[in-house]
């Protein structure tokens, strides 16, 4: 199997012939810049304005530089974002993302005083991609329906977030004067929540109100269960108001129509994002592959394509996914030490697909609801656990996405139960070996005390 190092060389192998190397420093208004000719040491520094008609006339003056047919290798602070946009478009430009904190601590390295300026930041880029651009990797983009598949799954879960923040700011306002209502409606995002209170807007007024006009309203909005009716009419005729204080009571309740009507613009917004996300999905071959896993469902089956997309060269193995996505932990040693820890490094979304599919997977699947047990009852806790179960998912997630297979459960069992399986060929086992006698000048030394003994140093040293 080809590994991430053989990898690295055959990218460097394909490596075209740069006719001169570009640092970029973006920012806002206007980017910094620095520029290096192959075989030579003098450098140009100059500021693009952060336009499309300013960029497009840097490029061309840069192509100007180095003539038809030469490259330009350029070194750039973005993984995503509008300058790496506009730069793409141009065929003369290699792009190699930095990571931010890459930089950062070069520039802590070279300039411990801590000084910081864009002209010098985009010198410190060259630097990085003239002297280590081994240790780089190329910008090298899916196909525009997985990049677009990428974006619209985020935004889907920043809806989401945001919709949750607009629903937890609906429930601490209405502790402050309508608190019955969190009792009565189990999630404060339904239409019929903004409906009610739209309708009757404090305590007073919906007891204000008739049983039969209260009925009326629950039936058409689909709530047709007599018993949750009756349970909900009785709450409201016993209860009995917070508080009268208009100094609390009106301002919460202002905040709690502006928090509905925004509830409302994020419903309508998350059924378009997902309406678009749903015909991207249907066109895409690989789509029913993630669709076939337990748990994956409409949410986060296109946030599993999306996070392998459709280069199956981008990974050489599932190694590389679990270290890239922040599954596999790290391990750090020093000496006698190891520290094995989570991983902070790394793209946080990834993370929390592979994190919340293995959640769901837990009701959806045997083996990995045991396996999660399993790890809880060794004394994990629960993410840890999850975690650890996500591990053996992207392992499994990645062999199909390879051989182009849908998950088949049957067939992962009956592959795993022959891995554990003894072999036949195995040899019986053996007698143990006499012990050898220590030399006259040694001391011999009994194996299960020093068995002991390397455990107790293990011990010592991990503490």
């Amino acid at each position: 199997m080809e590994t991430a190092e053989n990898k690295d060389v055959k990218e460097k192998e394909k490596e075209p012939e740069f006719a001169a190397f570009v640092g970029i420093d973006w920012a806002d208004r206007e980017h910094a810049w620095s520029m290096e000719l192959a075989g030579h040491k003098e450098r140009r520094r100059g500021k693009v304005e952060n336009t499309p008609e300013a960029i497009a006339s840097w490029a061309v003056e840069l192509a100007a530089c180095v003539g038809v047919g030469g490259v330009i290798a350029v070194a750039l602070e973005q993984a995503r974002g509008a300058l790496l946009y506009a730069l793409s478009a141009y065929g003369h430009f290699v792009l190699y993302p930095i990571h931010p904190t890459t930089s950062a601590r070069y520039r802590a390295a070279l300039r411990p005083s801590g000084a910081k300026d864009d002209p010098a930041d985009a010198d410190l880029l060259l630097d990085l991609l003239v002297r280590h651009r081994d240790q780089l990797r190329v910008w090298s983009p899916d196909s525009a329906e997985i990049r677009k598949l990428q974006t619209l799954v985020e935004k889907r879960r920043q809806l989401v977030d945001e919709r949750t923040a607009q629903t937890n700011r609906i429930r601490d306002s209405l502790k402050l004067y309508f608190p019955q209502v969190l009792g009565w409606f189990d999630r404060m995002d339904l239409p019929i929540v903004a409906a009610f209170l739209d309708r009757w807007p404090t305590l007073e007024q919906a007891q204000g109100a008739g049983q039969e006009e209260l009925r009326k309203f629950f039936h058409r909005h689909h709530c047709r269960s007599p018993k949750a009716i009756a349970k909900r009419l009785a709450a409201l005729g016993r209860a009995c108001p917070l508080t009268r204080d208009a100094a609390v009571v009106e301002p919460a309740r202002l905040m709690v129509s502006v928090s509905l009507a925004v509830v409302a613009v994020l419903r309508e917004g998350l059924g378009r994002v997902e309406a678009e996300i749903e015909q991207v999905t249907a066109a895409h071959s690989d789509y029913a592959i993630f669709a076939s896993f337990p748990g994956a469902g409409p949410a986060l089956a296109p946030r599993l394509l999306a996070a392998f997309g459709s280069r199956r060269e981008r990974f050489a193995s599932a190694s590389e996914v679990l270290s890239f996505s922040g599954i596999a932990p790290v391990v750090s040693r020093s000496g006698q030490t190891e520290w094995i820890h989570f991983r902070w490094a790394c793209p946080k979304f990834l993370r929390q697909t592979f994190h919340e599919f293995a959640a769901h997977s837990i009701p959806h699947c045997d083996w990995a609801a045991a396996f999660y047990h399993l790890q809880r009852d060794r004394g994990k806790d629960h993410h840890a656990a999850v975690r650890s179960l996500a591990f053996k998912w992207i392992r499994i997630l990645f062999r199909c996405w390879q051989a182009r297979q849908p998950y088949s459960e049957e067939r992962y069992l009956a592959a795993r139960n022959q891995r554990s399986a003894p072999r036949a060929s195995a040899a019986a086992p053996t007698a143990p070996l006499p012990s050898v006698p220590a030399p006259a000048c040694g001391r011999a030394v009994d194996s299960e005390l020093k068995h002991i003994g390397e455990v107790l140093k293990n011990l010592l040293a991990g503490a």
